[in-house]
């Protein structure tokens, strides 16, 4: 397990083969690689999905075969576990799915879940995730989670005391909505990324963008005279 801690926070991950079944890709390799373990821990954690069966077993199956053992942790309609804290503390990874970054975080702090992530992230857990499971460590972003048109949230666990926006390049929202967050001071500084990009941060700074697909790639939003200033990052290709 890594000591430092480490988020990589992401808009991919995983892909899909010519059979639709789910794999690993490029993005979930980096954070299995982060931990340093010969055979890494992961523990899938599907809330924002209401903890969607299929999600669970296709992420097992997504890791058929590999060095690492694959557990999960739902909330959904009681904890799977007989103790959060100590299932969360045993792992080298925590993978969070996509989905309602609304609903995850609500339903994080009803099982003191937001606390327990902090801690897993004090002790060098490595912390990743896609889409809401981007989102969820920062102070907040646009979500769909509720309904087609974005809207903004503010309410983040702020482990990282940036905004961040997902699905950049891919569903037209995003970017402005990031953008007039940015502008008004309702989010921070804010870092956003392509789908197939993910931001790598150790401690609370960015300390890299990775891409597992080409043209994917990494943005930091600041605010400049009333308005949101856009720098494309440099990114590393794996």
């Amino acid at each position: 397990m890594t000591r430092t801690p480490t988020i990589l926070a992401t808009s991919g991950g995983f892909s899909y083969d010519a059979r639709e079944n789910l794999r690993p890709a490029g993005l979930a390799r980096l954070a299995l690689r982060l931990t340093e373990a010969e055979r890494p821990k992961l523990c899938f954690v599907p809330t924002a999905s209401g903890d969607s069966t299929l999600y669970v077993q296709r992420t097992y199956a997504a890791f058929a075969g590999w060095s690492v053992d694959v557990s999960h942790l739902s909330l959904f309609p009681m904890p799977n576990v007989e103790d959060i804290r100590a299932h969360v503390l045993a792992q080298d990874v925590l993978w969070v799915g996509g989905g309602s970054v609304a609903g995850l975080l609500a339903m994080w702090r009803l099982h003191g879940l937001d606390d327990v992530m902090r801690e897993a992230w004090d002790a060098g857990v490595v912390l990743a995730g896609v889409s809401a499971g981007s989102i969820c460590w920062h102070v907040g972003g646009p979500t769909d989670s509720f309904g087609p048109r974005l809207r903004a949230v503010t309410d983040g666990l702020a482990l990282l005391p940036y905004g961040n926006g997902v699905h950049y390049d891919s569903e037209e929202q995003r970017r402005p909505l990031l953008h007039r967050m940015v502008a008004s001071g309702e989010l921070p500084t804010s870092l956003a990324t392509d789908d197939g990009a993910g931001v790598l941060y150790r401690g609370t700074e960015p300390a890299g963008v990775f891409t597992e697909r080409d043209g994917a790639g990494g943005y930091l939003v600041e605010a400049s005279g009333g308005e949101a200033k856009e720098t494309a990052l440099p990114a590393e290709r794996l």
